[in-house]
């Protein structure tokens, strides 16, 4: 995977990170036939700063990021003072993601997880950001949101099942900039 680096500023914060050249690059065939598994983890995703960027005061709380990819919201979170734990299901975003914390000098504990899963650790904050690409998403979320946490910051991007997953959500107490705050 040939990687290049990129400076970005969020908010307060600028991270110095890797990233893929060609996302496209990295369609496994058989990882798409076994669970129309795609890289999505491998784009800089507006949804993902927009996300960051919302953030509330995370100094001191538990955070976890849901479908972390590149992790600039719990690279974010970390930088502001938040103990991370960032997962994602692809175990090359979960190595990626640990070496740009570690560029940027940050801790994150990142870890491979398919959050269609069950999980029993509670955090204080779920962040989870462009997710919803695939209805079959929907639920999950809604769950490990409802397990994980008393409060989720979403990012939306204009999917189609984002709306299905708001109207189940039915306790959205903010929308702005495209992130949702659900308790």
């Amino acid at each position: 995977m040939t990687l290049f680096s990129e400076r970005i500023l969020v908010g307060d914060v600028e991270l110095d990170i890797l990233r893929p050249v060609s996302p496209e690059a990295l369609i496994d065939e058989e990882a798409f036939a076994d669970d129309e598994f795609l890289p999505y983890w491998a784009e800089l995703w507006p949804a993902a700063t927009a996300l960051a960027a919302a953030l509330p005061d995370v100094d001191g709380l538990l955070v976890v990021e849901l479908g972390a990819g590149l992790g600039v919201p719990s690279l974010v979170a970390a930088a502001r003072g938040a103990h991370v734990t960032a997962t994602d299901w692809s175990q090359d975003a979960v190595d990626l993601l640990r070496e740009n914390a570690a560029r940027n000098g940050l801790q994150v504990d990142a870890e491979r997880w398919d959050w269609r899963q069950p999980r029993t650790d509670r955090f204080d904050l779920v962040v989870a950001a462009d997710v919803l690409y695939e209805r079959r998403n929907v639920e999950p979320l809604l769950a490990r949101v409802r397990e994980l946490a008393p409060l989720a910051y979403v990012g939306l991007a204009g999917r189609p099942y984002e709306a299905a997953f708001l109207r189940e959500a039915g306790t959205v107490t903010e929308v702005a900039e495209r992130v949702v705050s659900l308790r």
